[in-house]
């Protein structure tokens, strides 16, 4: 389970094993989601105000979260992203 970025208790990861779409996971407590990269569509449960960090995350980071999605699906070491300031 590669971390790609940490910020504010949500934990950000990519699977190397993952399918297709490209996609990262997000883990906030007892809470987690699958977020699509292009088009942020949410699957599973987040509480509304982490949601939404991660989303503006995301938006600031998309171009990076791709080019690390393509490095998953080489089996190659993946960069971390900055986290939400």
């Amino acid at each position: 389970m590669p971390i790609i970025s940490r910020f504010l208790g949500i934990v950000i990861t990519m699977y190397w094993s993952d399918h297709a779409p490209p996609h990262f996971h997000a883990k906030y407590g007892e809470y987690e989601i699958i977020v699509t990269i292009e088009g942020g569509v949410v699957e599973g449960k987040f509480p509304r105000r982490a949601l939404q960090l991660v989303l503006e995350w995301l938006d600031l980071h998309q171009d990076e979260l791709i080019e690390n999605w393509q490095r998953c699906q080489n089996r190659q070491s993946l960069n971390p992203v900055q986290p939400l300031e």
